[in-house]
């Protein structure tokens, strides 16, 4: 693989407050891109993982964790070396990317595939936000009147709250004024990340007997044949979901201010984040597993593994919730600098969409305001519609990981990088691909049986903890 380093764009350098392609000046450092990278990966993914390595057990878990982490790395810096075009142009955004080196019809078709697996990931943070506020006031409850009680409660309200707080924070105009909200978002992931693995020592520490197994749940009376190749298909999708962070890569790379090659920054940031993310998996899943066993929750901080210190649940979950705010604005950003950048062009005499009114210093735009505040309330009302926490990870993992964290990537790298088809390098390229492929096919299999499965009882409105 050949190393690239790109230079800036020719510009005029005397300008302090304009960068090379007439945008204000970027700040963005490997630190701020790392806490970007760290808010986007550690969420609620890692939540699921106990679980995923219960169906998967000793052997096959890890490795899948391991895997995914190292084609993710690998896709990610494929991706990283394509942020400027051959001509050394910037792209802003994953669809801006896919035009400069696939063309047209490839850029549509990442759009949907993009845009689509955004909404999604936005829809699930609202979903895990709303069960990790509740586990909040349901530990309260398991303390006070035992953990026999059922202190059952409706999701509903805090899904709200939570789109409620959404709609002021989603007036923050773009990508570059979420530094500071990801930085503490990644402080949050790795809190609430400790508390888990801590409280999974803790209660393998107390010896109590939990089977475990090297091939995950075994077949039996609890168990068929049928069901747990479901569950290991939808593990799969949930491990995916826990990496997936290639959708906003170029936006996160686009914040790197001018100087050293972005691509080299980029990289360096990368390589941060997703070996801080893939040891935070690997404790929080292997021992996660190793306190429950076979019967590891969905969710381990909120299906009441852990029952006490209460109050430290209670921490972790607070951390959830706070990382889940940053978290959901780094992945709805894309979706709004889309539509309004659309918007913008489409009509662009039209005041009501090109305005921007300045109050107590802060811009804000009535077009803005309306279109993002129905933004949200949309993944609001769709959470309190299907709020299935583990099929519907799996099946946002599934959708993501082949199209977006290998695909693209590795057919752009290609195209910038003029592999000859057939050599070595294409070959194993595609091979790599494939294999993908045929992962995020069963993946999305098994989720989807799991989300039918999970209908065919639910009442929509009413979805309890």
């Amino acid at each position: 693989m050949t190393r690239a380093n790109f230079s800036i764009e020719g510009g005029d350098p005397s300008s302090h407050k304009f960068d090379d392609d007439g945008r204000p000046k970027r700040t963005g450092t490997a630190l701020t891109a790392s806490a970007h990278i760290i808010t986007a990966v550690i969420g609620s993914g890692v939540l699921s993982l106990a679980w995923a390595i219960a169906q998967l057990g000793w052997v096959a878990g890890p490795i899948a964790l391991a895997s995914f982490s190292i084609i993710t790395w690998f896709t990610s810096t494929l991706l990283a070396d394509c942020y400027r075009s051959t001509s050394g142009t910037r792209n802003y955004t994953y669809r801006d990317v896919v035009k400069s080196y696939l063309g047209g019809t490839k850029q549509m078709l990442c759009g949907i595939a993009q845009y689509t697996n955004l909404v999604g990931v936005t829809i699930g943070y609202s979903i895990t936000t709303s069960i990790s506020m509740v586990a909040i006031k349901r530990s309260h409850c398991f303390h006070k009147y035992g953990h026999e009680a059922g202190c059952h409660m409706s999701n509903n309200p805090y899904i709200m709250s939570f789109g409620l707080l959404q709609i002021i924070i989603s007036q923050i105009p773009n990508f570059h004024e979420l530094s500071i909200l990801s930085i503490i978002a990644a402080v949050m992931s790795f809190a609430y990340s400790s508390i888990g693995i801590g409280l999974s020592i803790s209660k393998i520490a107390e010896g109590g007997h939990v089977e475990t197994s090297l091939t995950g749940i075994p077949i039996g009376p609890n168990m068929s044949k049928i069901e747990k190749m479901w569950n290991t298909y939808s593990a799969l999708g949930n491990i995916a979901f826990a990496y997936a962070f290639s959708n906003v890569l170029v936006e996160i790379q686009d914040t790197i201010k001018s100087g050293q090659p972005e691509n080299v920054v980029m990289k360096k940031a990368t390589l941060a984040g997703i070996s801080v993310s893939t040891m935070f998996y690997m404790l929080c899943g292997i021992l996660g597993y190793a306190a429950f066993g076979n019967n590891a929750p969905g969710n381990f901080l909120t299906g009441f593994g852990f029952y006490e210190p209460f109050w430290l649940v209670d921490i972790a979950n607070v951390c959830i919730v706070v990382h889940l705010i940053g978290a959901y604005q780094v992945f709805c950003q894309p979706i709004y600098a889309f539509v309004e950048k659309w918007s913008n062009e489409k009509w662009p005499e039209n005041k009501f969409i090109t305005g921007e009114y300045s109050v107590c210093g802060l811009k804000l735009s009535l077009f803005r305001l309306i279109w993002r505040t129905l933004y949200v309330i949309f993944t609001t009302v769709f959470a309190m519609l299907f709020p299935f926490f583990n099929d519907f990870v799996g099946l946002l993992g599934a959708a993501s990981f082949w199209p977006l964290t290998v695909y693209f990537p590795i057919e752009m790298y290609i195209a910038r990088a003029k592999i000859p088809r057939f050599s070595f390098m294409w070959i194993w390229m595609q091979i790599l691909s494939g294999i993908c492929l045929v992962i995020t096919l069963l993946a999305a299999a098994g989720s989807i049986e799991g989300l039918i499965r999970s209908l065919k009882t639910f009442k929509p409105f009413h979805s309890m903890s």
